[in-house]
C-alpha cells in the first residue's frame, strides 16, 4: 500500500507540474531541506540549497513569464518537454522499492505522460482565456493550485488520489469542451 501511494503522491505533484513547472519542485525541495519529507535513494539533491535556489528563480522566472508576453513566447516553446521532465523527476523521486525498470517506466510513462497531459490541457485553457481576456485570472489560479496542491498533498498524501482523479476529469471534460469537435452529418 505504501508503493501505491508513494507512486500516486509522484503523479499527482506530476500533475501539478501542469500548472507550472518548477513550482511542486521547488516546494519539495523546500519539504525535503526542512527534513519533512524523505525522498527516495538518489533524489536527495532535490533539498539540496542550489537545488533550491535554482528551483525558487526558475519559478519566479516562470511566473514573471505568463504576465510578460515578449518573453512567454519562448517559454511556451520550450514547457511541454521540461514539463515531462520534472514529471518524470517527481515521480521517479517518490517510488524506490521496486525494480529500477518498474520505477523508470512508472515515472516515464506515468508521470511524464500525467505532466505532459496536465500541461497541455493547462496550455489550452490559456489560449482559450487569452480570446476572453482572462489571462491573468488564469494565472492567478494557476499559481494557487501549483503552490497549494503539493503542500496538501504532502501534508494530507491521501489527497493525492483525489488530486489524480479530479485532473483526469479536468482533462476529459476539457478534452471534450474545446479539442474534440463532433463530426457534423
Amino acid at each position: 500500500m505504501e508503493t501505491i501511494l508513494a507512486i500516486c503522491i509522484g503523479l499527482a505533484l506530476s500533475a501539478t507540474v501542469g500548472f507550472r513547472i518548477f513550482t511542486p519542485l521547488l516546494i519539495t525541495g523546500i519539504f525535503v531541506h526542512v527534513d519533512w519529507l524523505t525522498l527516495s535513494e538518489g533524489f536527495s539533491w532535490i533539498g539540496s540549497t542550489p537545488a533550491i535556489i535554482a528551483f525558487a528563480v526558475a519559478t519566479l522566472f516562470e511566473i514573471a513569464v505568463n504576465y510578460i508576453p515578449a518573453v512567454g513566447s519562448f517559454m511556451k516553446m520550450i514547457s511541454t518537454p521540461i514539463a515531462a521532465l520534472a514529471g518524470i523527476l517527481l515521480t521517479a523521486s517518490f517510488i524506490g522499492d521496486m525494480s529500477p525498470f518498474l520505477e523508470w517506466s512508472i515515472a516515464i510513462i506515468g508521470g511524464g505522460g500525467v505532466a505532459t497531459a496536465s500541461h497541455a490541457t493547462i496550455t489550452a485553457v490559456k489560449g482559450v482565456s487569452e480570446t476572453a481576456l482572462m489571462s491573468p485570472a488564469v494565472s492567478v489560479a494557476e499559481d494557487a493550485t501549483a503552490t497549494i496542491a503539493p503542500i496538501l498533498i504532502f501534508l494530507a498524501p491521501v489527497l493525492a488520489i483525489f488530486f489524480l482523479l479530479g485532473m483526469a476529469f479536468m482533462i476529459f471534460k476539457l478534452y471534450r469542451r474545446f479539442l474534440h469537435k463532433p463530426k457534423a452529418i
